[in-house]
């Protein structure tokens, strides 16, 4: 741990100019995800989320993005979980995606609502019979007592619904809806590239950042 300090690291890889950003930031947004998965960059839709309790504190986790377009960006998960209830009190979170592969980073901030119920059900459909019997068996963010609680709850809910298991009434999707994006590209020196995205009177007014 005494060697932290000594870590160093030279962005070198891209530079983000505006005159080849684009007006829009979603269409950047994708342009990036694209170039990520053709990267080969392992997880490229993971994306941590930060929301904020009713006492003020922040707190972060990792989920998968499931859906990106012009509505917003769509996950899934447990309505009872630390984040759902969370984001029942504060509807605003913030999501960071970590390319580390491309040296860079995208932030988006918004409010977030509910999937509906159909978009909730067809994703849940989708899903490997595992993890839908998974989303029963586990009563995420809560206390167990030990790991064979979520294995015989996962055995309980195939006997129950075999292969067919409905979606749980407890889990389904979440809808950020952007007012904020933040595009940051690894530059030497630490003169990184930060374009900012911010909606203004029903457009998107783009600046840059000091970084």
């Amino acid at each position: 741990m005494s060697k932290l300090s000594e870590f160093r690291k030279s962005y070198e890889l891209g530079e983000l100019d505006e005159s080849e950003a684009t007006s829009q930031p979603l269409a950047l947004f994708q342009r990036w995800m694209d170039e990520a998965i053709a990267h080969d960059v392992s997880e490229p839709t993971a994306m941590t989320v930060a929301t904020v309790g009713a006492d003020g504190r922040p707190s972060t986790r990792v989920v998968l993005l499931k859906g990106c377009d012009e509505s917003g960006m769509v996950w899934f998960t447990n309505y009872e979980s630390r984040k759902g209830e969370e984001l029942a009190i504060n509807p605003f979170a913030a999501l960071q995606f970590h390319w580390v592969e491309m040296e860079r980073v995208v932030r988006i901030e918004g409010r977030v609502e509910k999937t509906s119920v159909q978009e909730s059900d067809d994703y849940f459909k989708s899903r490997p019979l595992d993890s839908r019997l998974g989303a029963w068996a586990s009563p995420q963010s809560h206390v167990i007592s030990s790991r064979a609680v979520l294995v015989a709850n996962a055995a309980k809910a195939a006997v129950q619904h075999g292969l067919n298991p409905p979606r749980p009434p407890h889990w389904g999707g979440f809808r950020l809806v952007p007012d904020r994006f933040e595009f940051w590209q690894g530059r030497r020196s630490r003169l990184h590239d930060r374009l900012r995205y911010r909606l203004d009177a029903g457009g998107w007014l783009r600046e840059r950042l000091a970084p």
